[in-house]
């Protein structure tokens, strides 16, 4: 099952958009209250869509893998009021875009497949909302906001009731600004007695939430904030020296691991690589030598792709890495842009550096 699925969506991946396109337009045919679970701008909501298939199509033969982002993602997804028709409804848009694209490659044998994968899917995710008691979303208020550099803020909010989460993970985020609009962000500190948490947010060209949350967020904004997702994390127990790897806000999940480390009494040594493409988008490293000098087990080098900066390197991230060797004696935590993940994990790999040593989300969220 798992390979006919993996070549009949290859087959269609060239036409994702078109794809997407047909999907919402068959599922808000079939549910027409659905409509009024997505944002009016659609073009976002399409491209996860498909991002998220992609991530599911490639864990379909790692059953555990999969049921764990599943359950995730079935919590996550209580925030919306899903259904159970609504899930039904999704079934049906789907194998409905999965044939019409596949034209005269859709055979009963496939469709057999697409069905029971989907039934999987749909299973894990209603099992793990109904087993929640926990809420839906945290009510959250700005209690402080600051541009860090031209494009990037550090906003501090503080929740109306405890949220569970764990340093190194990631929430979805609904601001005022953007109703409906959920966008998933990096906690830059670990948990909190009195329910504070702070992100790191990049206005990035064209995003409608990023550059509302980094220019015209101000204190007593209300947010809502989902539940914690992801699964970085570093065991109190953990012996092996580290490596981090940070590229832009991508530091924030680092950060918040840092952070809870620093409360240990015993910490690994810990080697951490923050980058930029110039040395005024390192805006956290001022924050990072501050923590140098109170965790003598942390290093920081920095390292831009223009200009230089003190006690930095030149070049991306992933060269000034692995010109250092393959780092074989430490675990490693990669976090960043999908594109500086890729190349950071293809350069370690082929400098020799163990697979199962290297950590980070792939599925990476706006």
């Amino acid at each position: 099952m798992a390979k006919l699925i993996r070549e009949s969506f290859a087959a269609v991946e060239t036409k994702a958009e078109e794809l997407s396109q047909y999907f919402y337009g068959v599922l808000f045919s079939v549910s027409p209250d659905a409509r009024a679970l997505f944002p009016i701008n659609m073009a976002t909501q399409r491209n996860r869509l498909l991002r998220a298939l992609v991530y599911v199509v490639q864990m379909v033969d790692r059953p555990d893998e999969l049921a764990t982002f599943l359950g995730q993602l079935g919590r996550d997804h209580r925030k919306f009021d899903v259904l159970g028709r609504h899930y039904d409804a999704v079934g049906v848009a789907l194998i409905a875009a999965l044939k019409r694209f596949l034209k005269d490659d859709w055979t009963p044998e496939l469709e057999d497949a697409w069905v029971t994968a989907y039934g999987v899917i749909s299973k894990n995710m209603r099992e793990a909302a109904g087993k929640e008691i926990g809420p839906a979303w945290w009510k959250a208020t700005v209690v402080e906001h600051r541009l860090a550099s031209r494009d990037v803020a550090v906003i501090k909010v503080r929740t109306d009731q405890p949220l569970p989460y764990r340093a190194g993970g990631y929430v979805s985020v609904e601001v005022p600004q953007r109703p409906r609009m959920w966008r998933y962000f990096s906690p830059a500190t670990a948990p909190h007695d009195d329910g504070t948490m702070e992100f790191h947010v990049h206005a990035v060209r064209g995003g409608w939430v990023s550059r509302a949350i980094v220019h015209h967020t101000r204190r007593g904004d209300v947010w809502r904030i989902g539940p914690s997702l992801g699964a970085l994390s570093v065991q109190r127990t953990e012996s092996r020296p580290l490596l981090m790897v940070g590229g832009g806000t991508g530091v924030a999940p680092l950060l918040a691991l840092l952070d809870e480390m620093s409360r240990w009494k015993n910490n690994p040594p810990v080697h951490l690589f923050f980058g930029g493409r110039r040395p005024e988008d390192l805006y956290a490293l001022d924050e990072l030598r501050g923590l140098t000098v109170t965790c003598p087990w942390l290093t920081v080098t920095p390292v831009t792709e223009e200009g230089t900066i003190t006690g930095g390197d030149r070049g991306t991230l992933a060269t000034a890495v692995t010109q250092r060797g393959a780092w074989k004696e430490r675990d490693v935590y990669v976090a960043g842009s999908p594109s500086m993940i890729r190349a950071t994990i293809a350069k370690l790999l082929a400098a020799g550096t163990d697979l199962a040593r290297i950590k980070y989300d792939p599925f990476t969220l706006d």
